[in-house]
């Protein structure tokens, strides 16, 4: 018998892969179908939804008739129109049926070749349910390749239902769909010759949705840390290691905010990559592997950024500048970023989705700065810093001041007041990288503060990078990073501010400030530049 493992390609199952136990959240969905409810599960990719079908699936398929169906991989063909759309439908549930209880001649009447428009297909349909509680499960709807055709079968599947409710038909007992765009704002895709002879597809968004009739879908899909613990348990059981369960699921889940891929590639990592070191040293190893890693997630987020401008300035402006955006779903980047999980909605704003993101973005965006702008500080190399393994931040942010004068001037002042943090991260990158990360802890993000957590080998550094506000404001800031290295249990913090006043520049602060006595004392490093 093979050795289970984990699995961040295609579908996890029980047998074959170490998986969160996820019945608190299938008992939810089950109960929006035993209320005949359709509905869509749109998440971001690699969020769990074919494994989160096929579980469903295995619940349900006691009580119900599962057709459960995909669109991937169908092709154009039957999209091409409503007759092509309807036999294909037939004759994909009866595959779909040969994995159920139902009898062979019930399936074999699924496919009625007459049935080839949605008017006659759905009498069909109507046959087909009498009797018989039906669940059609549908993955992969954003596969249609011609969204007219698809929203003709909704539109069918919505004057069945409302039928149905008023006792005037038989229908499937409940419709789920699964994808990453939400249903209700579907684009239509209309193919026009042009007088070359050639076709062009052109995109028109519809605001009248044939599938209004579902209800929200609000089961949270995200991986808390008693649920991480289920599957470190049932790895503890195989292997032994004697691993802090609670302690690394909770370590796990800061880093992830529970996204199923990242969760389970960081326990593939220590599982295969890292000698199995179930330490939080580990975790923190295996996330520094993993933001520098190409993989179909972070391709699908650079690339959804790229292809949107909107996203992208939505992106930057929280994250590196700092700006706190109201959390709106009527906002339609704030919408499209919510949609492809890149931010989620916290105290009624706007955050990056997990921490992993957040590293990988802001090293995105330093990228983008320094091959568009040029703005790298030279001078510094890690060699500089790093002696036998340990990084000295002291010296590091007094180099910085150093060479911060290297490219500044006053025509530089607008651009330094809205990126200046992004220099400091194009900075510090280099400086780390390979050996340790860094990531912003968005809670603090504003337009008047950043915290950065820098992790280097089994060193942890707090760095608050503040704009200068006056005296009143400043003192301020040395409370505000004393709360904050109070609960981090850390006893040295440090503090960079920009101040941009004119002339200000011209004199460099580097020193450190002593605050308390015995073991209540704390330093603070500051930097002004």
């Amino acid at each position: 018998m093979k050795k289970k493992r984990f699995n961040v390609t295609g579908l996890c199952v029980p047998h074959k892969h170490y998986m969160v136990d996820i019945s608190g959240k299938l008992a939810q969905i089950k109960e929006l179908i035993e209320y005949e409810h359709y509905f869509t599960i749109n998440r971001a990719r690699q969020y769990g939804k074919t494994t989160t079908l096929l579980a469903l699936r295995c619940l349900l398929e006691k009580e119900f008739l599962i057709a459960s169906i995909s669109f991937e991989g169908l092709g154009d063909t039957c999209f091409a129109s409503d007759e092509a759309f309807c036999l294909t439908f037939m004759e994909i549930v009866q595959r779909a049926l040969r994995y159920t209880p139902a009898d062979g001649e019930y399936i074999s009447k699924w496919v009625n070749k007459e049935a080839n428009s949605f008017k006659l297909l759905g009498n069909h349909i109507t046959d087909m349910c009498e009797g018989k509680r039906i669940i059609l499960l549908i993955d992969e709807v954003d596969k249609t390749s011609n969204n007219r055709v698809f929203l003709n079968f909704l539109s069918m599947l919505r004057t069945k239902y409302l039928a149905r409710e008023a006792g005037d038909d038989y229908t499937f007992h409940s419709v789920v769909l699964a994808g990453v765009n939400d249903i209700k704002n579907i684009k239509l895709k209309i193919m026009r010759k042009e007088a070359d002879g050639s076709i062009v597809r052109e995109e028109v968004k519809t605001y009248n949705s044939p599938w209004n009739i579902a209800v929200n879908f609000d089961v949270d899909m995200s991986f808390s840390a008693p649920e991480i613990a289920t599957m470190l348990r049932d790895y503890e059981d195989d292997h032994h290691t004697g691993m802090d369960v609670t302690a690394l699921s909770e370590e796990i889940r800061r880093f992830t905010s529970g996204y199923p891929f990242l969760v389970s590639r960081i326990c593939q990592y220590i599982d295969e990559k890292s000698g199995k070191n179930w330490t939080i040293r580990g975790v923190q190893d295996a996330v520094d592997e993993i933001v520098g890693e190409e993989n179909t997630l972070f391709d699908d987020l650079f690339k959804n950024m790229e292809n949107h401008k909107d996203l992208y300035d939505l992106i930057y402006s929280v994250l590196i500048v700092g700006e706190v955006r109201r959390f709106s779903v009527n906002n339609p980047a704030i919408k499209l970023a919510a949609m492809y999980g890149i931010v989620k909605e916290r105290d009624r704003h706007v955050k990056v989705a997990n921490k992993i993101f957040e590293v990988c973005i802001c090293d995105y965006f330093v990228s983008k700065d320094e091959t568009i702008n040029g703005r790298r500080m030279n001078g510094v190399l890690q060699q500089d810093v790093v002696q036998h393994g340990r990084f000295d931040m002291e010296l590091c942010l007094r180099k910085f001041a150093e060479h911060y004068k290297e490219i500044y001037s006053d025509n530089d002042l607008k651009f330094l007041e809205r990126h200046g943090r992004l220099l400091f991260l194009s900075y510090l990158s280099p400086l780390i990288n390979g050996q340790g990360f860094y990531h912003i802890e968005s809670q603090f993000t504003n337009l008047q503060r950043m915290d950065i957590v820098v992790d280097f080998g089994q060193q942890q550094f707090i760095i608050e990078l503040k704009l200068w506000r006056g005296e009143a404001a400043q003192g301020k800031a040395y409370t505000q990073l004393l709360d904050y290295m109070e609960s981090k249990r850390m006893d040295e913090g440090y503090l960079v501010t920009f101040d941009f006043r004119k002339g200000a520049h011209k004199e460099v602060k580097a020193e450190w400030a002593e605050i308390g006595e015995g073991y209540a004392k704390k330093r603070i490093f500051e930097v002004i530049v």
